[in-house]
Order: C-alpha cells, then sequence, then structure tokens
C-alpha cells in the first residue's frame, strides 16, 4: 500500500529506525544516570552502555574503541578536527588543502581559520565532482599539515578516490580527514584500510538520532594529536569537554550495528530503486543527471531538468514527495547550489536540479508514484512555460541574456 508523503530526502537527515528508539528509551526513564558518575550504580550502567557503543561504532568503521570521540554531531566533529589540528600542528605550518565541494562544515571552517591566518587551498573538481590527484599533490607544501577530503558528496552522491588521497597525502607526511557522514552506513569505510587519519560521522544520516556524532582520531602510525575546542571536564580523552548524551550515544550505537548487518542488502536493494527512478526521469526532454555515474553511493542521485526552475517545481507535487534542490544546510539561499556550479553547471542548469536520497524505508510503490508525479509535473510546467516554447521553437537559449 503506497504511503504518502513519500520521503525522498534521506540525504538531510533519515527517520530514526524503531529498532534504535527501542534501544534509546531506558536511558531516558530507568538507566538515567550521568556516565562521568563512578561512584554509584547509575553511573556505571550509563557509563557501560557508552563504552558498548564506542565499540559498535568502532566496528563499522574498523576502528579502535579508543580512536572514537563522541560529538553532538559531524559539524562539531568537523570543526574540532580540523581546528584542533590546525592548533596542535602550527609550528609546523598552516596549510590546509579542501575541496570546493565540501560541505558548508568544512569550508566554513577552513574560513574561519583564514581570517587567523592560516593558508587555505581549495582545489577545484571535475564534471564528476572529482579531485584531480595531480592537483592536490602539486598544492602539497613544507607548510601543510591536513588534507580535508569528503569520502562522498551529499549532493550528488559522488565517492573520492580515498585510498589514493591518504597514499599521497602518507607520501608527504601530511595528515589526511574524511568528512564521511554521507558515507558510513551506506558504503563500506575502513579507517585503516582506506588510511584515514580523522573522520567525522553523524548518526541521524545513518537512522539513528539526531544531535550526537563522533570524530575518529588515530592513535598509532601517526598518533594524531587534537587541541581541545570545548573546555570543562576533560571528558573523551580531554578532547571534548562535556556531560555525554548517553541516550542519543547509545542510539548511535544501535544504528551503527544495524548499518554493519544490513548495510550490503539495503545498499543492493536501494540503489536498484535509485536506478528505476533515474532511469524513467532520464526519459523526459532535457534531463541530466549531475556527478558521477559510476562512483557515488547507492542512494543518491542529483537531476537537472532544463528550462525549469526546481524549486517552481517543486510547487506542484512537495506536499506528497519530500526531496530538496540541494543540501539541507544552505537550502535557505537562493543562490544556485555551489557543489553543482564547481561541477560547471550554469546557473540556470544548477536552478533546475533536484536531489533524491532514497532510504532503508522507501518502497517500490514510492518509487513508481515519484516517477509518474515527477513526470507529470515537469511536463505541466514546461507547458506552462515561455522559455521551453522558444527552446521547442529553435531558438538558442544560451544566446539570450
Amino acid at each position: 500500500m503506497l504511503q504518502l508523503p513519500v520521503y525522498l530526502d534521506n540525504n538531510a537527515t533519515t527517520p530514526c529506525d524503531p529498532r534504535v528508539v527501542a534501544a534509546m528509551l531506558p536511558y531516558f526513564t530507568e538507566v538515567y544516570g550521568n556516565a562521568a558518575s563512578r561512584s554509584h550504580p547509575f553511573g556505571w550502567a550509563a557509563q557501560e552502555a557508552v563504552d558498548y557503543a564506542r565499540e559498535q561504532v568502532a566496528r563499522l568503521i574498523g576502528a579502535d574503541t579508543k580512536e572514537i570521540i563522541f560529538t553532538s554531531g559531524a559539524t562539531e566533529a568537523v570543526n574540532l578536527a580540523i581546528k584542533g589540528v590546525s592548533e596542535m600542528y602550527a609550528t609546523k605550518g598552516r596549510h590546509i588543502i579542501t575541496a570546493a565541494t565540501e560541505h558548508k562544515a568544512v569550508l566554513d571552517t577552513c574560513k574561519h581559520l583564514e581570517k587567523q591566518g592560516a593558508q587555505i587551498t581549495v582545489l577545484p573538481v571535475d564534471k564528476e565532482g572529482l579531485v584531480d590527484l595531480a592537483a592536490l599533490e602539486a598544492a602539497i607544501t613544507p607548510q601543510t599539515i591536513l588534507i580535508s577530503i569528503m569520502y562522498a558528496n551529499n549532493e550528488t552522491g559522488t565517492i573520492q578516490p580515498v585510498q589514493a588521497i591518504s597514499a599521497i597525502a602518507r607520501k608527504h607526511g601530511v595528515l589526511f580527514m574524511s568528512d564521511a557522514t554521507q558515507a558510513v552506513g551506506k558504503i563500506p569505510v575502513n579507517v585503516n584500510t582506506d588510511g584515514i587519519d580523522l573522520l567525522t560521522l553523524s548518526a541521524h544520516k545513518l537512522y539513528g538520532p539526531k544531535g550526537v556524532g563522533a570524530l575518529y582520531v588515530r592513535r598509532r602510525s601517526p598518533r594524531v594529536m587534537l587541541t581541545a575546542q570545548i573546555d570543562g571536564g576533560g571528558h573523551e580523552r580531554a578532547m571534548r569537554s562535556g556531560t555525554l548524551n548517553v541516550p542519543g550515544i547509545v542510539g548511535l550505537g544501535k544504528a551503527c550495528e544495524l548499518c554493519e548487518t544490513e548495510m550490503t542488502s539495503d545498499s543492493a536493494r536501494i540503489s536498484v530503486l535509485r536506478d528505476r527512478l533515474e532511469n524513467a526521469l532520464l526519459q523526459l526532454e532535457q534531463s541530466y543527471v549531475n556527478g558521477s555515474r559510476t562512483h557515488r553511493l547507492p542512494h543518491t542521485t542529483n537531476l537537472s531538468f532544463k528550462y525549469i526552475e526546481s524549486e517552481t517545481l517543486m510547487m506542484g507535487f512537495n506536499k506528497n514527495i519530500a526531496l530538496s534542490t540541494g543540501s539541507a544546510c544552505t537550502s535557505a539561499s537562493l543562490e544556485p547550489s555551489y557543489v553543482l556550479k564547481a561541477l560547471g553547471l550554469s546557473d540556470d542548469l544548477a536552478r533546475a536540479s533536484l536531489r533524491f536520497g532514497l532510504g532503508r524505508f522507501t518502497t517500490e510503490e514510492q518509487i513508481d508514484y515519484t516517477i509518474r508525479t515527477i513526470t507529470d509535473a515537469v511536463n505541466k510546467t514546461r507547458s506552462e512555460s515561455p522559455v521551453w516554447e522558444m527552446y521547442k521553437d529553435g531558438v538558442d537559449l544560451d544566446t539570450i541574456a
């Protein structure tokens, strides 16, 4: 049975899995102790739950439990990683390399450091959203302390050549950080196989609760040191002070456990639905896939429908289909997506894009409904558009200002 509205904005956030909610509930009302309270059973029980969640998170990404630092989410983890490295390794240099398609959490953190005297290199990407490895290596200087390249893009799903990037970083003795918020739980991520020194993730992107995330910090070969950005009681190996969100951490741990066991089957099913949706909508005239079709996440597709503004298009179906035109963190902006612009799209084509983020609870019926609804909406919107009429009459619209 078709359930409306259809939710296809899983890149912005995922629904909390009922099994995750069930795991969290006792830690609100029964096991409510502070994990830092070491003098009574309530605190011991809370600490035991945190320790187990740390194991669950570590297992999913191939890390050691002592390398997992709990945070309020990926944005805090990114800030702690980049600012923490910048301060700790300032005597070596203050040069950081990143890419134009990074999440705003990375780009804005780098801008903040740049105002304080750091040198930031923002690498361009090709039309698929991939970093040029030769350009990356050429950008490294003796003062370079960190390369921060995301594992997979939140708007297009493009997966970067992480192992090749890490090899370049190791060759030059530079730390490698990856914002893996969209990748963890969707595709296999292993910090050792991938050669990652710092990695960020967030619970609400993998069917866990909002307001909790984690930072992986490598302890050996090399041992990564960070300057804390929140001072206080010295929690989380003195890297992140503050009372731990025990229910949220339990939820993150359970979400990671579920992803570890179900990721392969989830991805196989979801990628079939994604391809079904994509192939059907590409039958529409002047429709395009943005980003890579080979190196990408199984649940994401970003499509442009030329000669239509996506905001206008969405008015025809946004009560029944939830999706977005880009990152949730920049959805209030009227500017075209900076990620799509970095891929070389014109303003008009970037404004004509929709991001589809499928998930664990997406059904075949919902995808078929989405295909019908968006096809009808595109055809209807174009039928009322003088721009589309000019295109059909053979006018070269690229020559018109």
